[in-house]
């Protein structure tokens, strides 16, 4: 089917969940910040008055939870009892214990590792086998990166807007120039596609929590004038596009207050938007070590270094891992049709230029250092606003070099 129409989301920093994922990798990032090496899975929920922040944390840091929950979700917006959910009088709730041995035996000496032991001089201390070094995977899983020429970054066009319209109803929020908003808000962008490419905006559907005393006609021309054409480029508005501004008339009460909010519960915003697929396993409040996070950002750095290379205009790869094991027990390519090489030959490259063992993922983009909660909203891959490594394109060459023979 090469005309259709597509459709994707995105939240604000103020939806409940999302909230919560910004929770959830601001407490990973102050682990992190004092001791590299933590091992991090923290999980948060917002309702009505409290916030609960569990999971296991092994780390040689001294954190504290209440105070970084607590001022996270006053930077947020939820400064006072104004839109129904208040950072100085909620309750914060913390059940945190240590990682599971057996999980971190696993991480801590890969399968590979240990069949090495007794076959060479290897201490067991010693994380290496043939001078690589050998965690294992922290969990099981498949993992799916993505990327297309819909975009400059290589994102599809629909999350790519939908993103960008959710940044800057946060930006004229924050930086007061439409003081009646709430922090919490959404927005949807449906593409009409033709041949394959996206054409055109078919549809824009923008919900944003406010202030009682804001008419809808107010609200909708500012939502104009303000969001909607500061980030859609003239030539993909038609004057036959959908705007749909509040569509049940009325956003004031909103965020933990109205919808109870849960760490992961918003991957796919964080991804692709439904145009690819997704392994199922969320990002926010996981270290380095737990592959949902680290080999998604690896599936999508080789996807964007094989479009960017150009030998194909849409990728999606992906890799899995078992719990405990450093190399990826499998590797697949879909190319949709437009590779110039075969998917098979395309798996064989990836072997030969992407190092994709958890501890050289770690080291190659830097993973060991506080990065994590300016990714939790608006996306954890397509980022170039954030300078992260997967998101460059420095592997081209050596695409190429590899693939002397195109037949």
């Amino acid at each position: 089917m090469n005309n259709y129409l597509f459709t994707s989301e995105s939240v604000t920093e103020g939806h409940p969940d999302k909230m919560c994922d910004i929770i959830s990798d601001t407490i990973l990032d102050a682990y992190i910040e004092q001791d590299p090496d933590s091992r991090v899975a923290c999980e948060v929920t917002a309702t009505t008055g409290i916030i609960t922040v569990m999971g296991e944390i092994t780390s040689k840091a001294t954190i504290d939870i209440n105070s970084i929950v607590r001022k996270t979700v006053e930077d947020i917006g939820y400064k006072d009892d104004t839109f129904g959910f208040n950072a100085k009088t909620c309750a914060v709730s913390i059940s945190v214990d240590q990682q599971s041995e057996d999980i971190s035996i696993g991480v801590s000496s890969s399968l590979e590792h240990k069949d090495a032991l007794g076959s060479c001089s290897l201490c067991e201390d010693c994380h290496k086998v043939d001078g690589k070094e050998m965690i294992g995977a922290g969990d099981q899983g498949m993992m799916f990166g993505m990327a297309c020429n819909d975009t400059e970054n290589l994102m599809p066009a629909p999350i790519y807007y939908a993103n960008k319209l959710c940044e800057r109803l946060s930006y004229v929020r924050k930086n007061n120039i439409l003081e009646y908003l709430g922090p919490d808000g959404k927005s949807m962008v449906t593409f009409k596609y033709n041949n394959g490419k996206p054409e055109e905006i078919h549809t824009i559907v923008i919900s944003t929590q406010h202030l009682p005393t804001i008419s809808q006609k107010k609200l909708k021309e500012d939502m104009i004038e303000h969001v909607i054409n500061y980030v859609i480029p003239l030539e993909l508005r038609n004057s036959y596009i959908h705007i749909l501004i509040n569509p049940t008339g009325r956003f004031v009460h909103g965020g933990p207050s109205a919808d109870t909010g849960l760490t992961g519960r918003k991957i796919i915003v964080d991804t692709y938007g439904g145009m690819g697929r997704h392994g199922g396993g969320a990002f926010s409040g996981k270290d380095p070590t737990k592959v949902d996070r680290t080999g998604a950002y690896a599936a999508r750095y080789v996807a964007k270094n094989i479009v960017a290379s150009g030998i194909a205009e849409k990728c999606e790869v992906q890799i899995a891992y078992a719990i405990g094991v450093a190399n990826p027990v499998s590797i697949n390519v879909n190319t949709f049709g437009t590779s110039k090489i075969s998917d098979e030959k395309m798996v064989d490259m990836i072997n030969k230029v992407f190092d994709l063992r958890p501890a050289s993922l770690i080291a190659q983009f830097n993973m060991k250092r506080p990065i994590y909660k300016a990714l939790a909203a608006y996306g954890h891959v397509g980022r170039n606003d954030l300078d992260v490594i997967w998101e460059k394109t420095d592997k081209i060459n050596k695409i190429k070099e590899s693939l002397p023979d195109r037949r």
